[in-house]
């Protein structure tokens, strides 16, 4: 019933404390870095935020975020189930996971929830419990395989930032859970939405786009990632300037990062497929 279901929920994460500050802190940094995959730098700038701030939950999330993100590059995950190029997101290729990392990974999110749960009505603690769900959602279906786990931890994140962002509408980067579930499940047959549909899950494609288009624009640290994700959009919608626009500044913005760039230069090989 929910083979391959979810998306990439919340692999990126925000700091809604951070939002209205005009100068770039550590956490701003380590976003920085890990979308250029530099990811040893990246733990270093979050593991100094921790030490500046050891009540804030998302500095484990965050963390946690670059943990998987790094085990992700290292499958080659986003080439993989993102980009091939044909009419499904998901492959059943066999993984093998890093024990060490998903050690590191499982300790982060175990800290960023019990930090949570400290101050339950604070939008930093409820953002980080929607980040606790994403990042596990991600791992369990990208990583290991396991769809109908993933879904219930996508579609839990993704009630949950509907509630923060009804209290706080500023925590923009938000709107990607939303926009995820429903463009992901939205390109799976009409008999898997309508399967998926009555487990819960949202498979309206145009509000996805919508909100992904939110985040795209409004978002602080996610927003990159909107970007990478509305061109994924396009290409499977056959839109291949606004792709490469998309790209192409993501590719200028990221240099160290050569995602951008391989998919730019498939895009302009008219032998790739596109």
């Amino acid at each position: 019933m929910f083979t391959r279901p979810f998306g990439f929920a919340l692999v990126f994460v925000s700091s809604g404390a951070c939002w209205l500050q005009a100068a770039p802190n550590l956490l701003d940094v380590g976003y920085r870095q890990m979308y250029n995959l530099e990811f040893e730098a990246a733990h270093q700038s979050f593991a100094e935020w921790q030490k500046m701030h050891p009540e804030d939950p998302l500095a484990p999330a965050s963390d946690a975020a670059a943990y998987l993100f790094s085990e992700f590059n290292r499958l080659h995950i986003l080439q993989a189930e993102f980009f091939v190029h044909d009419d499904h997101f998901y492959t059943d290729r066999k993984l093998t996971p890093d024990p060490a990392l998903k050690r590191e990974f499982d300790t982060e999110l175990s800290k960023a929830v019990e930090l949570a749960a400290r101050t339950p009505a604070e939008p930093n603690s409820e953002f980080a419990s929607v980040l606790a769900h994403g990042l596990r959602s991600d791992y369990m279906g990208l990583i290991e395989k396991r769809y109908a786990a993933a879904f219930k931890e996508m579609k839990a994140g993704r009630a949950l930032s509907e509630q923060l962002l009804a209290a706080h509408p500023e925590y923009a980067d938000a709107w990607i859970a939303i926009g995820v579930e429903n463009y992901m499940l939205s390109i799976k047959p009409a008999p898997v939405r309508w399967l998926l549909r009555l487990g819960g899950g949202e498979t309206d494609r145009a509000l996805g786009i919508e909100k992904l288009r939110i985040t795209a624009d409004e978002g602080h640290y996610l927003a990159p990632f909107a970007r990478l994700l509305l061109a994924v959009a396009a290409l499977r919608d056959h839109a291949q300037d606004k792709a490469r626009v998309i790209l192409a500044s993501l590719a200028k913005e990221y240099p160290h990062n050569p995602l951008y760039t391989q998919e730019l230069a498939r895009i302009n090989n008219p032998g790739a497929g596109y």
